[in-house]
């Protein structure tokens, strides 16, 4: 394996932590804010890019000012965080804390072909070794209309990576032209096999009165699939809604919703 063999354990129910267990030398990367604690032998080292280490261009300068640029397309920091237990012997800790209510999702990328696609915003840590990079989605349905953007997260190499998601996760396993449609901000992860694409949602009293939005992902197998029940946008959304004066009523989504605020005095 070219990536660090580093053992884990998810804490925790409704909001998760993993702990990582280093042994001296070996190392994990994570997401700038996912810290929580770690032994004293633990050091930390902020870099550029992923820290995979690979080799050719991307072992120089200008390819881990590229790594950077890659994660800046994605939404994400230009800096990630790398933790290496610097001690002599024994075993050493370090804990990431999920950002929000829902589930962290271990990966081994070893058996899922040595990569995995995911939402922009899911990477949590991973061992050192495993690339961070972008996906652009091939199909322009899926680009302009995808919910979660034109680029997407991948994750490469052959060790173990986290991820995290919104509320239950569901893991489907898609044989040979299954199809599975889902709501565009409940993917949370798929293996490279898995065909991409938005559809849009047919007939007019459901695009505009259903509440759902007009397009929903159409995942073809085969493929696995990893799908949350809460995104962050829609937690976030309620919340929001909810701070309003007067709150939200239950047309919440749909053209009717306004008329409803109006109807009641809002």
């Amino acid at each position: 394996m070219s990536a660090h063999e580093i053992d884990y354990a998810i804490m925790g129910e409704e909001i998760q932590c993993v702990e990582v267990q280093l042994d001296p030398g070996e190392s994990v990367i994570a997401e700038a804010g996912s810290f929580m604690m770690m032994d004293p032998e633990i050091t930390m080292e902020t870099i550029f890019g992923d820290g995979s280490g690979g080799g050719g261009p991307s072992s120089g300068l200008m390819g881990k000012l590229m790594g950077a640029g890659k994660r800046l397309l994605t939404g994400e920091s230009l800096f990630m965080t790398i933790f290496t237990h610097s001690g002599a012997y024994g075993r050493k800790s370090v804990t990431f804390a999920a950002p929000y209510p829902g589930k962290i999702i271990p990966l081994d990328l070893q058996q899922y072909g040595g990569k995995v696609i995911c939402q922009k915003d899911a990477f949590l840590c991973a061992a050192k070794g495993v690339s961070i990079g972008i996906e652009f989605q091939r199909k322009l349905g899926a680009g302009f209309f995808g919910g979660e953007g034109f680029i997407m997260q991948k994750l490469e190499g052959d060790g173990l990576s986290f991820v995290h998601s919104g509320g239950y996760v569901m893991e489907r396993t898609l044989q040979p032209g299954e199809v599975l449609r889902i709501d565009t901000g409940c993917l949370v992860a798929m293996t490279s096999s898995v065909d991409y694409d938005i559809e849009f949602v047919k007939g007019v009293k459901s695009a505009l009165f259903g509440g759902e939005g007009l397009f929903f992902a159409t995942l073809r197998g085969p493929g696995k699939v990893w799908v949350q029940s809460l995104p962050f946008n829609r937690m976030a959304d309620r919340i929001l809604s909810a701070a309003r004066p007067g709150g939200r009523n239950k047309e919440e989504g749909s053209i009717l919703g306004g008329l409803g605020n109006l109807l009641d005095g809002r």
